[in-house]
């Protein structure tokens, strides 16, 4: 057997329900699930429509490049997004279509690590799982970056000494970031473009998220857009990954799409064709339509606006909360250990969160996911304003326990505001 299985740890979301074992919620209570970033909005009908009149694709295999016109409409999509210099993407050797950016994400790994030379993985912690699972089944070793408020929950690159990059085959980045919301500026992304190329690393840019921002006015920047603006309109060591999951509420789609460096998308085709994971004609179809439109992505925008106004009017007298720059996640800290939070909250009001702890691992004696929760709001408006009363009829009850000794007084205020 491949050693790295041995070291995989349980899915955070089998943690959870071991957590969760021998809780018996209220049953008066609706069960609402805030855990999983698992988008709840109708997924357009453009999509499906599209899907739907392309079933007879599927008496044909697919090709692993995917149809010349879906390339071309991601590149074309791409280009405007992020403002590249029109024809610097060539979406017949700079693009590959993916059945969701998990697989892509986990795969890149296999394709790009040399594991004869030691090779180290660096990746954010708190972190989306598959990173370190493919870094250990790449023969790689996972390094965590911790990403704390005072770096603004980013990981401080400036403190990665040059031995660790010189033995840097990858990066995996995240921004915006699960399950902060942060997001890297250009100057950020174009000094770590600048240490890829010193040390001869590749980077491999997690923007799943990058279509879920507040400020109509500051879309996230992406990987390649800092490529181009430097000058780097090969995109040399830098690859991106973005998917439909979230901007258009498709994740039983599967589809996404990796682009960038010609190089190492010829790699990863190459692996891609024994990987033996060639996207549906018919979900290439929806895909070239989705990525098509962008009246649907601005409309689900708006709806997470305002489920974050609403929810955060409801949590701010009793936990630290503020809406991030992007994403559909709050991060808030807990007043007592994350897990004891998580279940009591469950056990209490039927609501069920993430706990931090369970997205990070400890490193050089801290944990930066610990005493956090991740809150995703993606189920409708009014489930989501019934889960964020029911969250601070909790916290209060806590500070009643808590008054006794101040062991809380740091993290969460007493109020006087009455439930709906």
């Amino acid at each position: 057997m491949n050693p790295g299985i041995a070291q995989l740890q349980p899915y955070p979301f089998e943690k959870l329900a071991a957590l969760k074992a021998g809780c018996e919620p209220p049953r008066a209570l609706e069960p609402i699930a805030l855990y999983i970033g698992e988008p709840r909005h109708s997924t357009p009908s453009l999509i499906t429509e599209a899907l739907i009149a392309h079933l007879h694709g599927l008496a044909l295999y697919p090709s692993t490049r995917g149809l010349p016109a879906l390339r071309h409409a991601i590149a074309d999509w791409l280009t405007r997004r992020f403002a590249l210099p029109v024809g610097s993407l060539d979406p017949e050797r700079q693009i590959l279509p993916v059945n969701g950016t998990r697989e892509a994400l986990f795969a890149i790994a296999q394709a790009v690590v040399d594991p004869s030379r030691a090779p180290l993985v660096l990746m954010p912690n708190p972190f989306y799982q598959i990173y370190e699972g493919a870094a250990l089944l790449a023969g790689a070793q996972p390094h965590f970056l911790p990403c704390l408020p005072e770096n603004g929950f980013f990981p401080d690159f400036a403190a990665v000494d040059a031995a660790t990059w010189d033995r840097c085959q990858m990066l995996y980045l995240c921004s915006p970031a699960n399950p902060s919301g942060a997001v890297l500026d250009l100057d950020s992304l174009s000094r770590l473009i600048e240490l890829a190329q010193a040390h001869d690393f590749v980077i491999a840019s997690d923007e799943c998220y990058s279509e879920l921002y507040l400020d109509e006015s500051a879309p996230p920047p992406g990987l390649l857009q800092a490529a181009a603006a430097m000058g780097n309109t090969q995109f040399t060591g830098c690859i991106c990954f973005h998917s439909l999951s979230k901007r258009s509420n498709a994740p039983g789609l599967r589809s996404g799409f990796v682009a960038g460096d010609a190089r190492l998308i010829e790699q990863f085709y190459a692996y891609r064709t024994y990987h033996g994971c060639a996207m549906p004609l018919p979900t290439q179809h929806a895909s070239r339509a989705a990525w098509s439109d962008e009246a649907h992505v601005r409309a689900n925008r708006a709806l997470y606006r305002e489920k974050f106004a609403a929810v955060i009017e409801v949590l701010a007298p009793v936990l630290p909360v503020a809406a991030p720059a992007a994403g559909f996640y709050l991060w808030p800290r807990t007043p007592i250990p994350d897990t004891d939070f998580v279940r009591r909250l469950f056990a209490e009001q039927n609501v069920t969160l993430l706990p931090g702890s369970f997205l990070s691992r400890p490193h050089h004696g801290q944990d930066p996911g610990a005493n956090h929760v991740r809150i995703a709001l993606v189920p409708p408006l009014d489930e989501c304003v019934e889960a964020a009363w029911r969250i601070r009829r909790f916290v209060e009850g806590l500070l009643v326990g808590c008054e006794a000794d101040g062991g809380c007084a740091a993290l969460i205020h007493p109020t006087t505001a009455a439930a709906p």
